[in-house]
């Protein structure tokens, strides 16, 4: 009998790679999502496979599943400051109520959770790299706490759910990731650098470019979560790419990328927005036998073929995703 999972936040950058991988390893996957930052086109390769089934819910209400379930990944969340600036109650919700609601659907299952946590827990670290043991420097009224908030108590109600009922959980910390199905207008750097390197626009840098980030390609990050799935540790595992670089030295690389001639601007930096992003994955190399595999000039290369093969109509969309039928006043 195929073992079954549940994949929230399917339809999504990560949500979908993961899918893809959960069918590779022979699982029947069920994805869930209501597309508030999802696109259905993300898994419409796996509209008529087998081993596929989507259900469109919205996690923060209640979960009804008939049938087995042995793994549940919770991956339903806003992941862009854009996005969640934009839906801060859907962000705080899903991250409180849909996790409620899932480690409620894991107990009743008795099936293994593992949670998307973020390295924004970290906020704008005062240590550096970050390990796992680091409590972090989060601001909890800034405009970014929606998010930062939202994954740590995500983290708490999950450890509750471990301690008190002995629910068998994985955490992992994600740092920034990156590669093909990213959103090309979510306001992340990647996607917003090749965008206008594609459209012939200047480069738009926030603050003076100082400020740094580590960046992981997909296929490295989807495997590190699979390892933790399975694994025997309850506790938060940071999942990234440790090479480091600062966002300035980043937009030249994209510059070369694309063998265009785009200027950079600089603009003011948004609140709150940490300064250095670097992990520390001493504990995945130990754990796991994990560390990235895949360089950034590789990684780069695939993602920006990704972003060339966009219709013009998908390149030249300037409006940010339309929220209008989730939010409610």
């Amino acid at each position: 009998m195929l073992k079954k999972v549940l994949i929230t936040g399917a339809a999504g950058f990560l949500g979908s790679h993961l899918c893809d991988r959960f069918i590779k390893e022979g699982f029947h996957v069920t994805g869930m999502d209501n597309f508030i930052t999802g696109s259905p086109s993300n898994l419409k390769h796996l509209e008529h496979h087998p081993q596929f089934k989507f259900i469109e819910h919205d996690v923060t209400e209640h979960i009804d599943i008939k049938e087995d379930i042995h793994y549940i990944l919770h991956f339903a969340s806003p992941a862009s400051p854009i996005d969640y600036l934009k839906i801060p109650i859907q962000t705080l919700k899903v991250g409180s109520l849909g996790t409620h609601n899932l480690l409620g659907l894991a107990k009743a299952k008795n099936a293994r959770l593992l949670i998307a946590s973020t390295s924004e827990v970290y906020g704008d670290p005062l240590v550096h790299p970050q390990s796992e043991d680091y409590y972090g420097n989060v601001n909890t009224i800034g405009p970014r706490g929606v998010y930062d908030e939202a994954k740590r108590f995500q983290e708490s109600i999950t450890m509750a759910y471990h301690r008190f009922h002995g629910l068998e959980t994985r955490i992992v910390r994600i740092f920034n990731t990156y590669g093909p199905r990213m959103r090309l207008n979510d306001g992340r750097v990647i996607p917003a650098f090749m965008g206008q390197a594609l459209r012939g626009e200047d480069l738009t840098i926030f603050g003076d470019g100082s400020q740094t980030r580590s960046f992981c390609y997909v296929d490295d990050q989807i495997e590190g979560i699979y390892r933790l799935l399975f694994s025997d540790y309850a506790y938060p595992v940071n999942i990234g790419n440790p090479h480091e670089i600062s966002i300035k030295d980043f937009a030249e690389e994209i510059i070369k990328l694309t063998n265009t001639n785009q200027k950079v601007v600089y603009k003011d930096l948004p609140i709150d927005d940490p300064m250095q992003r670097q992990p520390d994955i001493s504990l995945a190399k130990k754990l796991l036998d994990w560390e990235p595999k895949v360089g950034r000039a590789e990684g780069m290369a695939i993602t920006y073929k990704y972003f060339k093969s966009l219709s013009e109509e998908e390149l030249y969309k300037s409006a940010h995703k339309d929220f209008t039928n989730h939010i409610k006043r």
